[in-house]
């Protein structure tokens, strides 16, 4: 355990596995991108013309394979944008489309589109939530809404129609009813409230506590260029396990919730790894989920809201630099 906890701080991303082949783009003389192996064997023939800045020979990150892009001679689905194989070289899925490329990661899920109904997948490529709705939100606090019947415009947003049905739907894709009676613990989604979403075990209750304890500290940090000035008690944080480790990932995620359970950045603002025995933690640094260790990305945080405390001295939500 302890060798694999080394090569954990050892790699920039988060991709785990200590037999895991080399695989990488590749581009063709038209300008079309498939995936070799280390050996130089064609493991997806070059059909993709992608969009993003992809480079010739760059390595495939992840459990799954991403072609950003359209493939040459596909009638791509309706609201869907890219291609999703495993690293055998077998089509999995085409991600849903959101923010003019291929949903993201929210809460270890992506969306996905399979006869024009809307399904979730984890990063191992892994079917989580079969699809059978016509329109799926991304998952915010272990919820999403859906919709059946409803039609969608062209500005990721839904037209209303006569006869649509919404619903809430839990991570394992069960609907979920509102509550007649509720607790403050439990979640206000849309004006209506839903039970409490998460159950953890008491090495995961300590992972937790390690940041509850440091609650003032990281709201302060938080708020510290928020221009409107937040109630000490609207600026406690809620920090949720939102996935778990397994096969490829070692790690659980901590996502950070504000007062009303609201995610306070659903790419990777105050987003946290824990390793799997609970012991090392890290903050997830940008889109590409690079990894920092908690402490050096703690400091960071810190100088930056000095400096613009400095340099924003009128800033009604005050950084105090006494704090522990």
């Amino acid at each position: 355990m302890n060798k694999v906890l080394l090569l954990i701080t050892m790699i920039p991303i988060l991709v785990f596995s200590q037999e895991k082949e080399v695989l990488r783009y590749f581009t063709s003389k038209d300008n079309l991108v498939g995936v070799k192996n280390q050996k130089g064997e064609i493991i997806i023939p070059a059909q993709f013309k992608i969009y993003s800045d992809l480079k010739d020979g760059e390595v495939v990150d992840g459990e799954t394979i991403l072609f950003d892009g359209e493939k040459k001679g596909d009638k791509p689905q309706k609201n869907t944008w890219g291609y999703v194989y495993d690293r055998k070289g077998n089509f999995l899925y085409t991600p849903f489309l959101y923010d003019n490329g291929p949903d993201y990661f929210v809460e270890g899920l992506r969306r996905f589109v399979k006869n024009g109904k809307i399904g979730f997948a984890d990063r191992n490529g892994k079917t989580v939530i079969e699809p059978k709705h016509d329109f799926v939100d991304h998952f915010t606090y272990g919820y999403a809404s859906f919709c059946d019947g409803c039609k969608r415009n062209d500005d990721d947003g839904y037209i209303k129609v006569p006869g649509e049905k919404w619903g809430m739907m839990n991570t394992k894709g069960e609907t979920v009813q509102p509550l007649t009676k509720y607790s403050d613990k439990d979640v206000k989604i849309v004006g209506k409230y839903y039970p409490y979403p998460f159950h953890y075990n008491e090495k995961e209750k300590n992972i937790l506590q390690f940041f509850d304890k440091q609650n003032k500290l990281l709201s302060d940090l938080y708020y510290v260029n928020v221009y409107n000035k937040i109630p000490e008690k609207e600026k406690r944080l809620f920090f949720e396990i939102v996935e778990r480790p397994k096969e490829n990932f070692p790690y659980y995620q901590v996502n950070t919730y504000d007062y009303t359970k609201y995610d306070l950045g659903m790419l990777n603002r105050f987003k946290f790894l824990v390793s799997e025995d609970g012991k090392t933690f890290y903050t997830i640094r940008d889109y590409n989920e690079k990894k920092v260790p908690f402490g050096e990305w703690l400091r960071n945080e810190i100088e930056e809201a000095k400096q613009f405390q400095k340099e924003h001295p009128d800033n009604p939500n005050k950084f105090k630099d006494n704090q522990n």
